[in-house]
Formats: C-alpha cells, sequence, structure tokens
C-alpha cells in the first residue's frame, strides 16, 4: 500500500515538478510505472505461531529457517496407577526447525529434531540430556489466494526414532504426522488453525490429536501481540511395556495415566485415564526487519497440571524468511 500511494503521488506531480524545474527534472519512466513495482504475495505479514511448533504451522510455504529454545518447568509431582510421584525441575529443548519452498504451493518442511536436557528435582527421575528424534515431510497449499489473503494446506511428516532413550524419544517404528493447517489475514489481524493425527507405525506408541488454533494484531511492527489455545487428545493408548530405564526405572509407560503432548509420546497403557490435555500460550512477535522476526509465548495448561508434564513453558524463537 505505501509502495503503491508513493507510486501514484510521483506520478501526480511529477507533471508539475517538470514545470517548476522549466524542463530540467525527468523522473524515469520506472518511477512512474506500476509494472516495475515489488510484487506482492499477500502473505507478507503472516506471523508463524510459537506454541506446539512440532505440529502447528503457518499454513503458507516458505523458505526459512526457525530455531526454538523451550524452557518448561515440571509439575511437583504427577498423577499415576502408584499414586502421586515427586518430580519438580524443569528441562530444556534446543531445536532448529526449517522449510524449504519448491513453489509457492509446495515445500519441503524438517519440523523435529533437537536438543533435550533434563533436569528434575527428584531422585526417581534421571538428570539426563541427549538428541530428540527427527522428522521432516511436505507441506502443499491446496488453497492459495493471495488476493484475499486466505491458505489451507495439507502437511504429512514422518517422525524417525534416532533420538535418546534417556529423554524420552527414539522408541517404536516412528509415526506418521497428518495435518491440515488454515491461515486468514484481515489487514493487521490474523487467525490460524491447525488439526490433526498422529499414527504410530507400531502399537508401541499412542495415536495422539491435536487442535490449534492462534490469534495476533498487529499494533506495530515491534508489538505484535498473540494468543494460542492447544488441545491433544489420546485417540489408542501404547502398549504400556517398561521402557526408558534411567527414568524411573523403566516405569513411566507402565503408570502413567497421561501422555507427553507435543513433544513426547511415552506408549503409557492407562493415558485413557486422562486422555485430554489443553494449554493456553500469550505472547508477542516483533518484526525486527522484513526477513526476520522474534517471537516469545508464556504457556499454561488449562488442565489438570498434574496430569501431564507442564507447569509452565517460556518459548523464544527467530523466524528468518528468505
Amino acid at each position: 500500500m505505501k509502495t503503491t500511494t508513493r507510486l501514484t503521488l510521483a506520478a501526480l506531480f511529477a507533471p508539475v515538478l517538470s514545470v517548476a524545474h522549466a524542463g530540467t527534472t525527468v523522473l524515469p519512466e520506472s518511477v512512474i510505472s506500476h509494472e516495475d513495482a515489488p510484487a506482492t504475495t499477500g502473505f507478507e505479514s503472516a506471523r508463524r505461531p510459537i506454541s506446539n511448533p512440532t505440529l502447528f504451522d503457518l499454513a503458507v510455504p516458505q523458505t526459512n529457517i526457525h530455531p526454538i529454545f523451550m524452557h518448561q518447568r515440571l509439575p511437583s509431582y504427577v498423577n499415576t496407577t502408584a499414586g502421586q510421584v515427586p518430580m519438580g525441575g524443569d528441562f530444556q529443548v534446543y531445536a532448529l526447525q526449517f522449510e524449504i519452498a519448491v513453489n509457492e504451493r509446495l515445500s519441503i518442511v524438517a519440523t523435529k529434531d533437537g536438543y533435550v536436557d533434563i533436569n528434575p528435582d527428584s531422585s526417581i527421575w534421571g538428570d539426563e540430556s541427549g538428541f530428540a528424534n527427527l522428522g521432516a515431510g511436505l507441506k502443499y497449499a491446496f488453497i492459495y489466494d493471495p488476493e484475499s489473503s486466505t491458505a489451507v494446506s495439507g502437511t504429512m511428516t514422518f517422525e524417525f526414532p534416532t533420538g535418546n532413550h534417556d529423554v524420552f524419544q527414539g522408541e517404536g517404528d516412528g509415526s506418521v504426522n497428518l495435518i491440515l493447517s488454515a491461515l486468514k489475514l484481515w489487514d493487521d489481524f490474523q487467525l490460524a488453525g491447525g488439526a490433526g493425527v498422529s499414527l504410530p507405525i507400531d502399537d508401541q506408541l499412542a495415536t495422539t490429536s491435536f487442535v490449534s488454533a492462534h490469534a495476533s494484531y498487529e499494533i506495530s511492527r515491534w508489538f505484535i501481540p498473540l494468543a494460542e489455545i492447544n488441545w491433544y487428545h489420546v485417540l489408542e493408548t501404547g502398549d504400556g511395556n517398561p521402557n526408558y530405564y534411567s527414568q524411573a526405572g523403566g516405569l513411566v509407560p507402565v503408570i502413567a495415566q497421561f501422555e507427553g503432548g507435543d513433544l513426547l509420546n511415552f506408549g503409557a497403557s492407562n493415558a485413557s485415564e486422562n486422555r485430554d490435555s489443553v494449554t493456553a500460550a500469550f505472547g508477542f512477535r516483533s518484526r525486527i526487519v522484513d526477513s526476520l522476526d522474534l517471537g516469545f509465548a508464556y504457556e499454561i495448561p488449562l488442565t489438570d497440571e498434574n496430569d501431564g508434564i507442564m507447569k509452565d513453558r517460556f518459548t523464544v524463537d527467530l523466524v528468518w524468511k528468505f
């Protein structure tokens, strides 16, 4: 809009300036021509969601690098079939996602990787660190309408069991994630949504689903407040066999009455006791330059924190588009 206004004013005032300078000022044709104005896609101001980063993505394919840091505090205790088990402490995640746009509708996405550092308070749990599983796949926008700033895409990713057992990764034969994402912008206001299922290749891990929603408003390029909500649901529990032996003696899949939300899949056979986990996140983005923005979100559980592993979470990320 600003570029169009400048070009229109230049075109209107060019004759006046030419007369005022007695023919000494001649504007190049490209300045007053709309043909050379930068093309727009209708999605320049689209903001990526911050919470649920491995599953909730922007519906528009684009090329970007997305470093993420998470600091999550753990509940003082968790509910299990053996009673309340003490936990406490925290863990950190250092991750780097990336996306490569093949064209305006198709992109290659790398959605999960990184390093996890667990620091529990209770000696029942191991103070461990290691790598997360790797996840990657394809995203295709089957609705891509720049004029109305509307997009709907489908994503399929495969999570490879390459991570370390000490941080609840690397088990089973992997899983397939099928995700539907939508985006709509009205000037400075944005709505985005995502829903999907995670289908394990074998029956060791749980079959889960999620629904996420995002709303944001650009008050200024430096302050774009946002609110997000995430609902995780266990469709079918895992086999519940002992696993992850450095954590609670391998009993987590046996006694846990919940699943791990967006980052973990315990394969807990008793997760049917608490199939649903809901979180809310509040934060903002700052557009440092047109190609780089910074994000921050504070996330809390809306369901009982003792039926999960989140007391609260702080997420900081960068999105570098090029």
